[in-house]
């Protein structure tokens, strides 16, 4: 998991033009978080600036922390 935006192809930094985009790879990527303890999708909750994620799975049902979140990114169609 990095910290940074970066390609999942190239490993160059992401832009973002509304969506992220590798202008090396000319592909726009979707960035989605999964639970670390289940690996089910996470929902992201914003509030006052801040991003936290939910694990809505039956098995968790909590607040996860952002920086234990498993970040990937997924070429859109």
């Amino acid at each position: 998991m990095s910290a940074n935006n970066d390609c999942p192809d190239c490993g160059k930094a992401l832009d973002w033009d509304g969506q992220y985009y590798c202008a090396s790879c000319q592909q726009h990527y979707q960035k989605l978080a999964y639970c670390p303890d289940c690996d089910a999708a996470l929902e992201k909750l914003a509030a006052c600036g801040a991003a936290s994620y939910f694990c809505n799975s039956s098995s968790c049902n909590e607040l996860k922390s952002k920086s234990r979140a498993r970040v990937e990114f997924k070429p859109i169609a």
